[in-house]
């Protein structure tokens, strides 16, 4: 599929309701309602909080697709190219759509953890970490989850994430805007048939990304860890593909990188659509460069602390405050970090910081982060030297 042609579905079929990175229950409970006259949208189950969990299932296909967002309720920015993707294919007159769903059967879960949607945190009602819930079950969500996975056994599932600023497309001064993972099975990550099979999709969707991100698609770490949900599907031989949705420059909304994971999920459907699988091209996923750590939100290059010259790394923290996602800055790091790129850089061209008065003196530019080191936002004790 060209990149106009997934350019001019993404601006006709965005899902104009939803926006910023604050997504919940109550954003996409209209959305579930107008596609429940289109499509099958049943509750599943509850959470821990007994709010609600959706499965839409849509197309007749034997190809089996299950795609889940949400596992970490501040992770939205899958969960609004969902939305979009859902509208582009219960667009009757679309014959892409047509076809999708005559070979394929589709089974989303937008929300898993709608108690941390709402809270917007990581972690559910019970301050667990569902991707790390898969083998003890302990959690409401997590078992909807497995029963889910047991009735209709996929033949692909799509873990949709999102993923932090400081992440890097190898060892790069370029964000990873978008990465992916197909996850390993055991400790040894065995490169298995249904490894293969994923990597072969994920290695379609960079070839394609590559066009309008060119060097800032990532491949995520394969460390195994049984208790994620990736790795244990991947264990019992389905074909798992993770998504991370990542940093785009200035666009903390994460909008730009929406479009991105929608141009991603519309390949992978043209892929298991169209061409035959069989895993065999599967070493194109190897050339996508590992993830790093190089970014910070904000550097201050070159300036002077205690008489030392020093760069000074801010990183922003996510809150939620009066249903808006807040970006609260904090400095994390004081030292020569020549190493590292900020997607935004101040220069700070060897100014002096007073610390007399604890206040941060460097250029006009430091006042539009409210950079006082006795401030809420700036504390001494946050300093990671």
């Amino acid at each position: 599929m060209k990149i106009s042609t997934l350019q001019n579905l993404f601006n006709k079929h965005k899902e104009s309701s939803l926006f910023g990175r604050y997504i919940n229950l109550h954003h996409i409970t209209p959305l579930l309602d107008k596609l429940s006259t289109k499509t099958s949208v049943k509750q599943i189950g509850t959470s821990e909080n007994n709010a609600p969990i959706h499965l839409i299932t849509l197309g007749t296909g034997s190809k089996k697709l299950l795609f889940w967002s949400q596992m970490h309720g501040n992770e939205s920015t899958t969960t609004k190219a969902v939305f979009d993707l859902l509208n582009v294919l219960t667009d009757t007159s679309n014959e892409f759509a047509t076809s999708v769903l005559k070979e394929c059967t589709l089974y989303i879960v937008p929300i898993l953890s709608p108690d941390g949607a709402m809270a917007y945190t990581r972690l559910n009602y019970n301050n667990v970490d569902l991707n790390r819930d898969a083998q003890t079950k302990t959690q409401k969500e997590s078992i909807v989850l497995h029963e889910l996975i047991t009735t209709i056994k996929p033949d692909f599932s799509f873990n949709l994430h999102g993923q932090r600023t400081i992440f890097s497309a190898g060892e790069t001064n370029l964000p990873a805007t978008v990465s992916f993972l197909s996850p390993a099975g055991d400790k040894e990550r065995s490169i298995t048939l249904s490894r293969k099979i994923a990597m072969q999709v994920i290695a379609k969707m960079n070839t394609v990304l590559q066009e309008c991100i060119p060097d800032q698609v990532g491949r995520y770490d394969d460390g195994f860890n049984i208790n994620c949900v990736g790795d244990t599907l991947e264990s019992i031989g389905i074909p798992t593909i993770l998504f991370e949705a990542g940093h785009y420059p200035n666009d903390y909304d994460r909008e730009e990188t929406r479009a991105y994971i929608f141009y991603a999920l519309m390949t992978s459907l043209h892929c298991i659509t169209y061409d035959h699988i069989t895993g065999d091209q599967y070493k194109a996923y190897f050339l996508i460069p590992e993830n790093g750590k190089c970014f910070y939100d904000v550097i201050i290059r070159d300036v002077i602390l205690k008489d030392k010259n020093v760069d000074i790394a801010v990183q922003y923290t996510e809150k939620l405050s009066e249903n808006n996602v807040k970006f609260v800055p904090k400095i994390v790091k004081i030292e020569n970090l020549r190493k590292f790129y900020g997607h935004r850089e101040i220069k700070g061209e060897k100014r002096t910081i007073r610390n007399e008065n604890l206040r941060v003196e460097i250029v006009p530019e430091i006042d539009l982060l409210k950079f006082y080191l006795d401030s809420e936002l700036f504390s001494i004790e946050s300093i990671k030297r």
